[in-house]
């Protein structure tokens, strides 16, 4: 191929047309009665004759790819004003942020607790929601006329032997001790469920987390001092907590853990009923009952267990009144908390 016919054709290819007036003048300068193309037409006088039949077959290629070129974009202006080509979409806006969704308020909350608990030691475990009577209240020192065996209370699903929705995390620490030697330090988090009427502070569905520590010479102040770390970790370091006297079958002595919130902003009072203290969870060292179902020696072995609603604790920090929200799926409610981390 001769330099001229390479040169025109690379013009040809790389040239650039945005509107109609452009497209004409490509149309004058390579495929019109004076084009470049016509003038190369004119190298069939200057070659030899058996060179003829090769160089014009280059020629009409040529002036077929220009055509083409040309006719394609006629076709694209049909309908169009002399207006730049634009892409499909608008490269000035400004970038569309992914909406990938969020965790929920309740996941959130757990993972922070996790992560608290993480940092002393503790790892996790997880059991069935299917529980047996064994597992969910004869192995953790329920007695046989205690209420939560009532169907008012728990949700039973087969009777003698009887297999229920689980009242309570503690059913996996009972697993757990049945199938580790102490030390064990660890959390159970999970779904649970009770018979109870659903209203802003009550629910039949709700999530606990619950802590187990089992090894010897383990002591109510290693409890109340795990306990004080976790509040202040959650809550801030100004925080107190107080540990007042009460009653679970499986702890031996028991204490519901109140935190202090102070009375200083309206959202406190209004929260805590102007007294600054709030109940977040129940505890105890555990009953050397419990150890004896389990298998552990109790003269060896002391523990303590604790238990908090993750929900309750998500309603503290993100000062929300109702506990339906949790369950009713309102995008309007969960998307506040895409960008909480």
């Amino acid at each position: 191929m001769l330099p001229e016919i390479e040169n025109v054709k690379a013009e040809i290819i790389n040239y650039t047309i945005s509107n109609k007036k452009e497209l004409e003048e490509f149309r004058i300068k390579y495929i019109g009665q004076k084009g470049l193309i016509k003038e190369l037409f004119g190298l069939m006088k200057t070659v030899a004759p058996q060179q003829r039949k090769e160089l014009g077959l280059q020629l009409n290629a040529l002036k077929e790819m220009a055509e083409a070129k040309f006719k394609e974009y006629q076709e694209r202006f049909e309908n169009q004003t002399n207006e730049p080509i634009l892409p499909p979409y608008d490269l000035t806006l400004p970038v569309i942020p992914d909406s990938l969704g969020g965790l929920h308020p309740i996941s959130i909350t757990l993972n922070r607790i996790i992560r608290i608990f993480r940092n002393i030691g503790f790892d996790i475990s997880e059991g069935p929601e299917i529980e047996d009577d064994w597992h969910n209240f004869t192995a953790l020192n329920f007695p046989h006329n205690h209420p939560a065996r009532e169907m008012q209370d728990t949700f039973f699903i087969e009777k003698n032997p009887d297999i229920l929705l689980r009242t309570h995390t503690s059913s996996v620490q009972v697993r757990v001790l049945e199938s580790k030697h102490p030390p064990i330090r660890t959390l159970s988090p999970g779904r649970v469920y009770r018979n109870e009427a659903i209203s802003a502070r009550a629910h039949c569905i709700f999530h606990q987390i619950e802590g187990l520590f089992v090894d010897k010479n383990v002591s109510f102040a290693d409890l109340k001092q795990t306990l004080l770390y976790f509040a202040q970790e959650l809550f801030g370091k100004h925080v107190k907590i107080r540990m007042r006297p009460s009653f679970f079958p499986f702890t031996e002595p028991s204490a519901e853990v109140d935190v202090f919130l102070g009375t200083e902003t309206e959202a406190d009072r209004k929260l805590t009923k102007g007294t600054g203290w709030l109940e977040i969870g129940g505890c105890g060292m555990v009953d050397p009952y419990v150890f004896k179902a389990c298998g552990i020696d109790a003269e060896t072995y002391t523990g303590f267990a604790f238990g908090m609603g993750i929900e309750r604790i998500a309603m503290i920090l993100y000062q929300i009144k109702d506990l339906r929200l949790f369950t009713e799926n309102d995008i309007r409610f969960l998307k506040q908390f895409i960008r909480i981390s």
